[in-house]
């Protein structure tokens, strides 16, 4: 066989398709969905997909497979760019074989996940499957192991992003549960360990695939799912939008990005977006969209235990990651979700080099006998640990309340913050004014002919003494108070200064965080 000919193979093959795949590609479009090439071209940059192993073929003869050896297989992968950087994907391909995962698969899927560890870019995994290939057997779920082994390996070293565009399910979902952030598309995604007809058969329980493992029940329920996009493209967009933010791995610096806003820029509205009173609620992500850089708060997790807050914004043209309790659900306290919700994150941010910004506004620990016995104590501690371990610049905003144990666990001077700043509204103390009267004058209060006036005089004495930010700043707990209108430009200047921060914990193999 001469050149020629040799090329006009390779033509051929590349072009190899059959009826019954045409027939497959035709069943994804009339479901919604697009075709693995299709979302591939979708997040890559125009014409800069490198594609590997598109040659490669199943070597199984198990039954109803040995007579259909289709290129490529069930998953198509290589390396392309995002806004001209670099970064690797594989995308399973639902039309093949139900997008199974077999051993050419695995084999496929762990060569892309090695190189983009040897590499330093992040990788990307667009699911759609229909999960093990039945006829090759524990060779599939060998595949599965190989797979969640180089997930381990990978995370903190490399950023890492599951997409779910169709289903998931069985030992499939550890895959992405192991990665940074999960996308979810409405409707065409399902997410779950065991389908609705193996829980009828066990519990009795009935149950849709969306109710189940739809994006809104992982989404809002289960905490699995950061994000939700109603379709596949506006999943990719998103993707797009949230490698802007960070670094190829955990050696490099997150994208710089010339700012348009003002670095000392005054907000007029932050001296009034905190009501008078101390009990009236206020929406935290108003509170960051007017501090960070042109209003632009890339929310994670935002249907995830609502009562704090967690993203990714700019500071003067730097990625920064953010925290803050939210006062207009369950008044900002901390509960067992908010916990593990805020310490995942903060260990992302630590893991790749992005400072933290933590807004306070906790009125404690939400109390509850559901809470104790589900264990608030060990997933509180997860918060802590994470703050604690965190070297990353830190730097905490006390807006209004910070009470108890909750004002320690969210990255307070004694857990190494870098700097702390509290607003003139801040309240430092154990806990509120009114209870603390109760406990400290019980005894007076109970013999005291006008106890109601007495217990009003004596909040009103505990409030201007200990609920202030004056005496933490006397004390050195506090470094500043400053008036809210100037947090923008004094954090900007801080984490100018933070920038070359050098921290070096001591060596141990790695610490033993109260999962």
């Amino acid at each position: 066989m001469n050149t020629d000919d040799r090329i006009r193979r390779l033509q051929e093959l590349r072009a190899e398709t059959s009826a019954a795949h045409e027939r497959a590609i035709d069943r994804q479009h009339e479901r919604g969905k697009h075709t693995a090439r299709e979302r591939i071209e979708m997040l890559l940059d125009k014409g800069s997909f490198q594609e590997m192993d598109a040659l490669v073929r199943h070597q199984a003869t198990g039954f109803g497979i040995q007579g259909n050896r289709p290129l490529g297989d069930a998953v198509i992968t290589g390396w392309g760019t995002v806004d001209g950087r670099k970064i690797f994907i594989f995308a399973e391909d639902f039309t093949v074989y139900g997008g199974s995962l077999g051993e050419v698969v695995a084999d496929k899927i762990t060569k892309v996940m090695d190189l983009a560890l040897e590499v330093g870019a992040p990788l990307i995994g667009l699911k759609d499957s229909g999960g093990a290939r039945i006829q090759e057997g524990v060779v599939s779920l060998d595949g599965y192991g190989r797979i969640f082994e180089r997930n381990v390996r990978a995370s903190g070293v490399i950023p890492q992003i599951s997409v779910i565009m169709g289903p998931c399910a069985g030992g499939a979902v550890y895959s992405p549960a192991l990665t940074d952030f999960v996308y979810q598309v409405n409707e065409t995604s399902h997410l779950f360990i065991t389908g609705p007809d193996v829980i009828k058969a066990v519990t009795g329980e009935e149950v849709t695939f969306e109710e189940l493992g739809g994006a809104h029940s992982h989404a809002a329920i289960s905490g699995v799912t950061h994000f939700v996009a109603s379709e596949d493209r506006t999943a990719l967009e998103e993707v797009r939008y949230l490698l802007s933010f960070l670094p190829a791995n955990n050696m490099e610096s997150t994208p710089f990005f010339t700012p348009t806003d003002k670095p000392d820029r005054m907000e007029e509205e932050l001296t009034s977006i905190i009501p008078d009173s101390s009990n009236q609620p206020y929406d935290m992500v108003r509170l960051l969209q007017l501090v960070v850089d042109d209003g632009e708060f890339y929310q994670v997790h935002e249907h995830f235990a609502q009562n704090i807050v967690v993203g990714l914004a700019r500071l003067d043209g730097y990625t920064v990651g953010i925290v803050g309790n939210q006062p207009s659900a369950l008044a900002g306290t901390l509960d067992i979700n908010a916990s593990v919700k805020a310490a995942r994150f903060v260990r992302f941010c630590d893991a790749f080099n992005i400072p933290i910004v933590t807004f306070v506004d906790v009125p404690g620990f939400l109390p509850g006998v559901d809470q104790e016995h589900g264990g608030i104590i060990r997933h509180g501690a997860k918060l802590l640990y994470a703050y604690a371990e965190a070297t990353v610049p830190k730097i905490t905003v006390i807006t209004r309340k910070a009470y108890g144990g909750a004002y320690v666990v969210m990255n307070s001077r004694s857990l190494r913050a870098d700097l702390v700043y509290a607003w003139p509204s801040a309240e430092i103390a154990v806990m509120g004014a009114p209870g603390a009267v109760e406990i400290i004058h019980r005894s007076e209060l109970a013999a005291a002919e006008d106890g109601d006036e007495q217990r009003s005089q004596l909040i009103e004495e505990y409030e201007t003494t200990f609920n202030n930010p004056y005496l933490a700043a006397e004390i050195g707990l506090v470094d500043e108070v400053v008036e809210p209108r100037e947090i923008r430009p004094r954090l900007i200047r801080a984490l100018d200064m933070l920038r070359t921060k050098r921290e070096t914990p001591p060596p141990k193999k790695h610490g033993n965080i109260p999962l």
